[in-house]
């Protein structure tokens, strides 16, 4: 009998919901009950599928208010930024408004002989193993395209956002998707495993840690079932001489330090060019400084606790490491700073990418800056990590970005924004960041597979 998930609030430490996990036999019965249900799904016309897919999608939004205080105390994030819905919704209605066309048959020819097509069909169960730290928006990049493909969907979510899944699934059932086409699963590590190495699903969508995705390639191994995966971070952003100097201090410290630090692609290491260093640093230092840390539940705070108290003791590490090598911090420790969960958001000067802060993920409130004298240094710079997911270039010349761009080994380049997913687009990353592409055109067509049709005509 596997341990309970527990989900403990960073803003007390007090637990705040736990809930038992399934058996093996229970978790197969959950994947045989989708198999079961997703031809059934499938079969349906595509426009009601994505008429029932965004009815759970409002039904969600109808939740908001009970939702974000909920998220407050599972991860810490404050009510003052009023949750995911925004994202959520814009995410799920992008992908039904490309269904049609993303799903096509691809003609390939007839004649009066023979006629070929090349159709995309759903790949069956997919399983969908969300993270905490934008719980609901994370996990709506699969569920809303897998379902509208016509896929049966096992959502298990994170331990710290225990109760999403049961939101997403509660919201979904009420507004007609049937309750094995998507099902909320608790299942423990061994049991997750366990259910793809059996092949009981057709497709596994993961997003979080390094270690864990290599725990489903593992699990996948000659089991021929697609892993997509989304891992670690560390996104760079670099200011050209030319650039918004404003803006991007607004933008890319934002990056770094909203949500405590704990976003995908938030922003972990800044490279300023040499004369723009000590003005950018300035601006930085002071919008830090305005920040108040504090309990999430209350209006005034602007940066919420940690998610758990092992992630700010990491973050605690290199921060503390960098110092004892040289690095010189620029916030002074505020008030709510608890040596737990509160963590203090600092910056770092005098870097160097012998630190972990400069190299390793730290997904909390921490950003190193660097001053740079060309764009060959900063590229070597952005370059130098074993993460991509994005970076973020501020410059006026969009010519010279796109020249910079086309050299960094990233999944996403922004110019002049950051730390945003657009949903056209596909979200994608490469090195330890993982491998897969979801939302955009591309995200259908990684949850369904091609199936050719080469059909004789009968003629007299």
């Amino acid at each position: 009998m596997s341990e309970p998930l527990t989900c403990l609030s960073p803003i007390d430490g007090s637990v705040f919901a736990i809930r038992e996990t399934l058996s093996p036999e229970g978790a197969r019965a959950a994947a045989d009950r989708a198999r079961a249900a997703q031809a059934v799904w499938a079969a349906r016309p595509l426009e009601e599928r994505i008429s029932l897919v965004m009815a759970g999608v409002a039904a969600v939004g109808a939740m908001n208010e009970d939702i974000v205080p909920e998220l407050a105390r599972m991860m810490g994030r404050p009510v003052r930024f009023g949750g995911e819905f925004g994202g959520f919704n814009e995410r799920a209605s992008y992908m039904a408004s490309i269904a049609a066309e993303a799903l096509a048959d691809i003609p390939v020819g007839e004649d009066d002989t023979f006629l070929r097509y090349i159709r995309r069909v759903p790949r069956g169960v997919v399983l969908v193993v969300a993270p905490w730290n934008y719980p609901y928006m994370t996990a709506i990049n699969t569920v809303a395209p897998a379902l509208i493909a016509g896929n049966a969907v096992l959502l298990k979510h994170a331990t710290q956002t225990l109760l999403v899944g049961e939101r997403m699934a509660q919201a979904f059932h009420s507004a007609g998707v049937p309750d094995d086409v998507f099902q909320n699963v608790f299942l423990d590590h061994d049991t997750t495993a366990q259910l793809i190495a059996d092949r009981a699903v057709d497709f596994v969508n993961f997003t979080g840690s390094v270690g864990g995705g290599r725990a489903m390639e593992r699990a996948a191994a000659g089991t021929f079932i697609p892993v997509a995966t989304e891992l670690g971070g560390k996104d760079p952003g670099y200011v050209m001489e030319d650039a918004d100097l404003d803006a991007a201090v607004d933008t890319l410290i934002d990056g770094a330090m909203f949500n405590s630090g704990q976003c995908c692609c938030g922003i972990e290491r800044i490279y300023v060019h040499e004369s723009l260093h000590d003005a950018f640093v300035e601006k930085a230092v002071k919008i830090v400084q305005g920040y108040t840390l504090g309990d999430p539940l209350d209006p005034a705070t602007t940066i919420g606790p940690m998610a758990h108290v092992r992630f700010a003791r990491e973050v605690r590490d290199q921060i503390d490491e960098a110092l004892a090598e040289g690095a010189t911090a620029h916030i002074a420790p505020m008030e709510a700073d608890d040596g737990g969960a509160y963590l203090t958001p600092q910056i770092l000067t005098d870097v160097t990418h012998e630190m972990r802060v400069m190299r390793d993920e730290s997904f909390g409130p921490v950003v190193g800056i660097m001053k740079v004298a060309s764009d060959d240094e900063a590229v070597r710079l952005m370059n130098d990590s074993r993460f991509g997911l994005t970076a973020s270039l501020w410059a006026a010349d969009l010519d010279r970005a796109r020249a910079v761009a086309d050299r960094i080994e990233t999944g996403t380049v922004f110019m002049n924004r950051a730390d945003y997913l657009d949903p056209g687009l596909c979200w994608t990353g490469c090195k330890d960041t993982g491998s897969g592409g979801g939302l955009s055109v591309i995200g259908y067509h990684n949850l369904t597979r091609p199936k050719s049709y080469h059909l004789k005509k009968v003629t007299k």
